[in-house]
């Protein structure tokens, strides 16, 4: 099957659901649109207690660090890289309103924090999950 044979409602399920960012002409989205995309990719209902308990594990690997080690134990407040000492704006959406507008941007860090922190690339449904619980988050 090649991709550039398919409708673009296809090719931008299948690029969601390879991890990959739907290219659109700005790249713009909102919380609520790639909540919808990873929720659609992963085929259940987002759960926020997994994805709070996904934002605080510590995953076991070099650096030992969770999602909360650099983000911040509340979501809503800046945060602090662990390894570089610098400030990290608000990770909720509801403290930061650029977080979750660029597609591009949000794949790359899940991307890289994914495979840094976790050891592996981040489902669609860990996505969802804590897109949705940082969604309940209010300043």
């Amino acid at each position: 099957m090649k991709l550039y044979s398919l409708d673009r409602r296809c090719r931008v399920a299948l690029l969601i659901a390879a991890g990959l960012a739907c290219a659109t002409a700005a790249d713009a989205a909102t919380a609520e649109e790639l909540l919808a995309g990873y929720t659609k990719a992963a085929g259940a209902a987002p759960s926020p207690e997994r994805g709070q308990r996904f934002y605080n594990t510590n995953f076991g690997r070099d650096l030992g660090l969770s999602c909360a080690s650099c983000h911040g134990a509340v979501p809503t407040k800046e945060g602090k890289d662990a390894v570089t000492d610098k400030t990290i704006p608000a990770f909720a959406p509801s403290s930061n309103p650029t977080r979750f507008t660029d597609a591009t941007k949000v794949e790359y860090n899940f991307r890289l924090n994914c495979r840094d922190f976790v050891g592996r690339d981040c489902t669609a449904a860990e996505k969802a999950d804590l897109l949705s619980w940082l969604l309940t988050q209010k300043p």
